[in-house]
Formats: C-alpha cells, structure tokens, sequence
C-alpha cells in the first residue's frame, strides 16, 4: 500500500533552524512510540515500548547526548507534539510562552500548514489568506461510534478524486468557499473564516472518532453542515456505487486540517533539518511489525548517518516525539573532559536511562 502523501516538510530544506543551530546536523522523528498497546492481547501493564526492538545506535547517542529542552503537552491537543515542534521552529502561532529548556511554543497552537502544502502542491498561497486542507475520507460507522480510517486505505485514483471534487465544489463555492484540487488526497479551501478556526491534525483522527474531534467553535457550525452535505451528495455518486461494486471503500466524508493564515512567503532559509517518517507511517496504520521495521532501518540508516556527525565532531541534534511530548538532545555545552569521559565509558558510568524508558516519557 503506498504511503500517504506527507506533506510535513518531505524535504530538509524548508526550515529556519532553532536559536543556535545553524550548523547542526538536525534529525526530528514524529511518532517515534504511541501511547497505545502494541497488542490488544498483550495483557495489563505492557505499553508500545516493550516491543522495541534493540537500537544500539539510538543507544549510543543517548549515552552521548544531553536533553536540551522538552516540549511538553498531552494527548488531548490538536497538533501533534512533532507538529507544534516544527510550528515552534518557523514561528507560527500567537502569544508564546516558555517550554522548559528555554523553547518558545506558540499558544495557541494554530500553524497554516495547510498553506505550506499548497505551495509544495504548486498553488499560489500568498501571505494574509487563509487556507485549510480538506482529506478525502472514509468514516467508518460502527456499532456505537465512528472511526476515520487511514486515507491511504481508499487507494484513490486521480480521475476518482477529480471526479467527487467537482461534486462537492458547488457546495463550498454557494457559501463563498473557494475549492482547489491539490492531489488526489489533498483539496484545499480558502475563506477568510479559516485565520481563526481552529482544526484537529489529521494524526490526531485516524483510527479514532472524528466527532470528537470536531472544533467547538462558532464557525464550526457551517463546517458541519458542510460536511452533512457532502456526506449526503457522496452516498449515492457513481464514483462510489462503482467503488462499493468492487468492494472498496467509498469516500464518504473529509477532514478539515491545517487552517490558519501565513503571515510571510513560506520559503525559508535552508538548513540540515531532517524528519522521518517511517515510524509515523506505520503507527497511524496500527502496524506494530512495521514500527519495529522502521526503528531497526532509523538505526541503520540516519541514526547511524548522525552517529557518524557526532564521531566527527559536528554538532547533531536529535527531536524525538510522542504523542504527548517532543524531546530534542544535543551535545552538553561544553564536552566532558577526560576524566568524565572515561567514567562514561565504565559499566557503571553509564546513563540509567535507556532507549525503551526515555519513549516511555513522550
């Protein structure tokens, strides 16, 4: 199954660095553990980080790197804590107030990445609009609840999304709404009502109830007619009569994400900033296999590649993010003279903390 189109910064050249890390080779990897059980029949007490597998190169850069600020949150909110990071780091959001560790966060979170993927998409998105991201999707209906499935479950084609997104358009444009097709799992909107609605990640939906998720705001009230609409419109277009004939799932709904308004052009210095997604990719998915896959290649890969950038004295940085919290670790200040160095060296010199309990805490 491909991958979901990932919008969030697919190259490392689309970020100003953080306060004094001009230089540092940087790598940011979002989802890196869930909060979730890894098996429904694993039994009380296990979590997501008795299932990972051995890392020693993770291990090696815990030994020699030191937490350098936390940024700290809880499940609940609507950006991912690898999302606020990156907001964090380009600026976005309005009052900010201080992470510990010295880290500004912007509150309330509410980052335009939706204008962001557009330019990659090739779009005009010109400072001072407001845009969102609107998600083909398919919404399960379950016995008591409704699940958002995972969007690269729907396989759409091109002709398919184009296909429904000119069903659906009139609906948006009748209330002033203006509708851009992006890709096949990415249309865009734009009306100023979008600066200051606030909007869920789509990380923080898939697999769970998006009713729940749905903004309690006073411009909230048209999406969900919207959305009634759209659900309506779609339950019986051929595109998905065809889809059912088949035994696919039909696109029934969408998600709103990523609303908000750039305040400047959205092409930033570059630097050497790096975000993996692999493990991301397969919790969203709910394939524990394929998270202990992509944390074995993360050792041998660019783990191993900023092991080598520490080895040779370069200044590294490594984000890891949770579900709740983002941690980023880098080289103490100063490095540990001789003697330190030695001690770390021995057995008992060792940090207590290994790899498994430093993902507990995210």
């Amino acid at each position: 199954m491909p991958a979901l189109p990932d919008p969030i910064f697919p190259t490392s050249d689309l970020t100003p660095p953080l306060p004094g890390t001009a230089g540092a080779e940087h790598l940011v990897i979002p989802w890196a553990v869930s909060l979730a059980e890894p098996q429904e029949e694993a039994g009380a007490g296990l979590d997501m980080t008795d299932a990972l597998p051995e890392l020693p190169t993770l291990q090696h850069l815990l030994e020699h790197l030191t937490e350098q600020q936390w940024l700290r949150g809880d499940e609940y909110q609507l950006a991912a804590p690898h999302e606020r990071f990156l907001a964090s780091a380009v600026g976005w959001g309005g009052a900010e107030e201080t992470c510990e560790g010295g880290f500004s966060e912007a509150q309330p979170t509410q980052a335009c990445w939706a204008a962001l993927w557009a330019c990659q998409d090739g779009l005009p998105a010109s400072p001072g609009e407001a845009w969102g991201l609107m998600t083909p999707s398919h919404w399960l209906m379950g016995r008591d609840h409704l699940t958002l499935l995972h969007p690269d479950e729907l396989a759409l084609s091109e002709t398919e999304s184009r296909t429904l997104f000119d069903a659906v358009r009139p609906l948006f444009e009748s209330e002033g709404w203006e509708l851009i097709w992006g890709a096949p799992l990415r249309w865009y909107v734009r009306h100023p009502s979008l600066a200051g609605l606030p909007s869920a990640s789509l990380d923080r939906v898939i697999g769970r109830n998006p009713d729940l998720w749905m903004p309690n705001h006073p411009q909230a009230r048209l999406l969900r007619r919207l959305q009634n609409e759209v659900q309506m419109l779609l339950y019986q277009h051929p595109v998905n009569d065809e889809r059912e004939a088949r035994r696919a799932l039909t696109v029934n709904s969408f998600w709103l994400s990523g609303t908000g308004t750039p305040s400047a052009a959205t092409n930033w210095p570059r630097w050497p900033l790096r975000v993996d997604n692999a493990p991301r990719q397969a919790l969203l998915r709910g394939d524990l296999p394929a998270w202990q896959a992509a944390w074995r290649a993360l050792d041998t890969g660019p783990l191993h590649e900023l092991r080598g950038a520490l080895d040779a004295g370069r200044p590294v940085r490594l984000t890891l993010c949770g579900e709740r919290h983002a941690l980023t670790l880098s080289l103490p200040a100063q490095r540990p003279g001789l003697w330190a160095s030695v001690r770390r060296a021995l057995p008992w010199g060792k940090p207590a903390t290994c790899a498994a309990d430093l993902l507990r805490q995210l």
